[in-house]
């Protein structure tokens, strides 16, 4: 028989150790929980940091962010290797230094999304820095297939003129896979880098589609209420071909304009001048034109200047133009390469010039410094989209109806030594296009992508189709003397015949000025904004076109002409006054003379 102590452990012990085994057991479900919730922290932290980093790449200084699945993790990070040899090698090496530890972050945000998308982020130079940087670069073209469109072939140029490049050392490329891939990164904008930039100057060029991109920019400022630098005392010209100014503009002398937004009228180019209207955040831009097809229309159109007066065919003043232009002559300038006139150089350079290359790349060099974007009007279609995410526009914004457009029967065909010698004649204008042509599409290249260009560009097309569906009542352009609203007529002048469009009588009020306005001629449009922003001057205006020639007021082709002509007298007192420093009375005339000219005979594109 047991003592009872011995019974006392005996019937003891299975309790104690019971007891011990639990606090144990629930000891370990305590750590066991801490342990879950520490871990629980230490994700959601670890998914913050990575968000965060993500955010600071996007929002800092032009990083490179690639979110890829791990399959193809290596591959693309080569890829982009080999793209930021040409870009920006050091932003490259500090994102794929960042890349593999961001990857799991990266993977786990992609699974919550469904995997929807595969997307590639990049948050591209400013597009001034990429002239610089292409210039640096091999030259090269568009591939063969784009470079001859339709347009350009039908004027009878030869096979290879949009191939010349390729004789001058200019070869066509095909795309690489590391291009693709930087076109897929470039493609891709969101709304916390890209912010629809609303001052804006455009130089207006002479016969490069220019009108088209002036209604443009007038759609887009008037409709939100933006305010534009138009010319003084209802111009329809910022004075040229006189060397811009800023007094040019109304509203800055008076002081009454407080800020422009847009500039976008026929001016000489000066960068000085202009940066006295324009903010400091604007954005310049401009468009050119093969010298080939440009010369074939300004010779139509500007049939009555001097250097074309007496000369029956192109082919004529052409062979003859080495010994009868006189540059000194009123208007002759649109004559001798008008491209770089229009930018502010002097355009008296022949192709055997001593210093032609010299000054061929102190102008190129001037544009890229002063412009953040040539576009090339060959390729309209692609300018805009290009236009497009330059400015972080939306599709709608870009939209557009060919204005001042000729008539095919008044399109000459060209022979084949024509080109040649145009190309001798404007030798500073070929230079400057060979030139920006190979560095529109290097920003093809670096901000769309030739791929989401194509996408793009059909698009846009598509809209333009189905716009012109439901605005045009006969579904294109017709003549001058098949418009119904004498309002709606574009200016004529020289040989050409600028076509103009109905609008649909069917439509609904609000339909009708949207469409309304993508039809208005330029001189129209001008003279509408100018009445809607200065409305006291613009009723001044009318009262002193009554007083000075009311046996002029008539309606004869757009009606314009009868107030041009009606304003005269006013404008001979304001040239003389602002060009007073001319040497002579005789060069004040001439002056006068060349500026109303200009004036009322508005260039077509």
């Amino acid at each position: 028989m047991l003592s009872p102590p011995r019974r006392w452990i005996r019937d003891q012990c299975p309790s104690a150790v019971t007891s011990c085994v639990r606090r144990g057991v629930c000891s370990r479900r305590h750590s066991l929980w801490i342990l879950l919730i520490l871990l629980v922290v230490c994700i959601a932290i670890q998914t913050f940091v990575a968000h965060q980093a993500r955010n600071d790449k996007l929002t800092g200084l032009p990083h490179l962010r690639l979110t890829v699945n791990e399959q193809h993790l290596f591959s693309t990070a080569q890829n982009v290797w080999e793209i930021a040899h040409s870009e920006s090698s050091q932003a490259v090496k500090t994102d794929l230094s960042s890349l593999q530890t961001d990857r799991t972050a990266d993977h786990r945000h992609h699974q919550n999304e469904g995997y929807q998308k595969q997307s590639a982020y990049i948050q591209s130079r400013h597009v001034d820095n990429l002239a610089t940087g292409s210039q640096m670069e091999a030259r090269k073209v568009s591939p063969v297939t784009l470079l001859l469109p339709k347009h350009v072939t039908s004027l009878g140029l030869p096979g290879s003129l949009a191939l010349d490049s390729t004789r001058k050392g200019l070869t066509a490329d095909t795309p690489t896979p590391s291009s693709l891939l930087k076109a897929h990164i470039n493609s891709v904008h969101t709304k916390s880098t890209c912010h629809p930039k609303s001052n804006i100057f455009f130089l207006k060029t002479h016969k490069t589609a220019s009108s088209t991109i002036l209604n443009i920019l007038y759609r887009y400022g008037e409709s939100r209420n933006l305010t534009f630098a138009l010319p003084l005392n209802k111009h329809s010209q910022l004075f040229y071909p006189f060397f811009f100014a800023s007094h040019f503009v109304e509203g800055v002398s008076s002081r009454s304009v407080r800020e422009f937004h847009i500039m976008c009228n026929h001016m000489r180019f000066t960068k000085s001048e202009v940066a006295k209207v324009m903010p400091e955040d604007t954005f310049y831009f401009s468009i050119l034109r093969h010298p080939v097809a440009m010369m074939e229309s300004i010779f139509i159109y500007y049939k009555s200047i001097p250097a074309f007066h007496k000369t029956r065919s192109l082919d004529s003043f052409l062979d003859s133009s080495w010994r009868n232009y006189n540059s000194s002559v009123k208007n002759n300038h649109y004559a001798h390469n008008i491209l770089a006139f229009d930018f502010g150089f002097d355009n008296n350079a022949a192709a055997d010039t001593e210093d032609l290359e010299e000054r061929a790349s102190m102008a190129i060099a001037a544009i890229e410094r002063d412009f953040h974007l040539i576009l090339i009007s060959e390729y309209f279609d692609e300018s805009m989209i290009l236009l497009k995410h330059a400015l972080c526009w939306s599709l709608e914004d870009v939209v557009s109806f060919k204005l001042n457009s000729r008539s095919e029967q008044t399109r000459h065909p060209l022979l084949p030594n024509t080109a040649e010698k145009i190309k001798r004649w404007n030798a500073l204008d070929w230079r400057i296009y060979l030139h920006f042509n190979t560095t529109f599409w290097h920003k093809v290249d670096s901000l769309v992508g030739q791929e989401q260009m194509k996408r793009e560009v059909s698009q846009l097309r598509e809209l333009q189709a189905k716009l012109a569906n439901s605005c045009l009542k006969d579904g294109g352009a017709v003549d001058p003397s098949q418009i119904k609203d004498a309002g709606l007529k574009p200016f004529q002048y020289g040989a050409a015949v600028i076509q103009g469009y109905n609008l649909n009588p069917h439509i609904d009020r609000q339909t009708k000025i949207k469409c309304q306005r993508l039809i208005t001629p330029e001189l129209q449009y001008t003279d509408r904004l100018y009445t809607q922003q200065f409305p006291e001057l613009a009723a001044k205006h009318r009262q002193e076109t009554r007083m000075v020639a009311p046996q002029r007021q008539r309606t004869d082709r757009t009606g314009m002409m009868g107030m041009a002509w009606a304003r005269e007298a006013h404008h001979r007192q304001i040239i003389r006054s602002k060009f007073s420093n001319l040497k002579n009375q005789k060069a004040s005339t001439s002056a006068l003379l060349t500026h109303t000219e200009a004036n009322n005979k508005t260039s077509m594109l």
